[in-house]
């Protein structure tokens, strides 16, 4: 038997969407989004280019960051803070999917289609928005950056699923 370690079972769902208009700015919580290929989420500071980070030039490791609610769940217990998802600064809020495993991977969210890039490691900058905690307790647990791939409509509540996506030209 043969196990292929490059695609992961992926079967989660969208439980969040965030945006902050400019660096530093509380997170807003969304019911829908636009996610645009090259770009990001219409509306938050990296696709405008005023995030913290925003280099001169587009970059596709500032379209989306995703974070599992099960680690903001296990951060919260074992810190006793109780802060909201949004609290973390992560887009999307997942449920049920290891983003870990999704470095290099195409994935759907809904009908989107999302590259994994790297793990969103936590910062100074974070831990001083969210708490000192965040630096110890959340390195290699605090999401995922990625790309997108194929824009288009996200919703709270689509689920997420493998990929597929070879031979697409970004048209439906």
């Amino acid at each position: 038997m043969v196990i292929n370690m490059s695609t992961p079972k992926i079967n989660g769902s969208v439980i969040g969407i965030y945006i902050a208009q400019a660096a530093g700015a509380p997170l807003r919580s969304l019911d829908r989004a636009e996610l645009v290929a090259g770009r990001g989420i219409v509306g938050d500071r990296y696709f405008s280019g005023v995030g913290k980070f925003s280099p001169a030039q587009p970059d596709p490791d500032h379209e989306l960051t995703l974070i599992e609610i099960e680690e903001i769940d296990r951060f919260n217990a074992a810190t006793g803070l109780g802060l909201a998802p949004g609290a973390f600064r992560r887009n999307v809020i997942t449920q049920g999917v290891a983003l870990n495993a999704l470095v290099g991977i195409e994935f759907r969210l809904g009908a989107l289609v999302i590259q994994g890039l790297r793990l969103c490691e936590p910062c100074a900058y974070l831990a001083g928005l969210v708490h000192r905690e965040v630096l110890a307790r959340m390195v290699h647990r605090a999401g995922l950056r990625a790309r997108v791939v194929h824009g288009g409509a996200l919703r709270v509540g689509v689920a997420i699923g493998a990929g597929e996506t070879h031979g697409r030209t970004g048209a439906d």
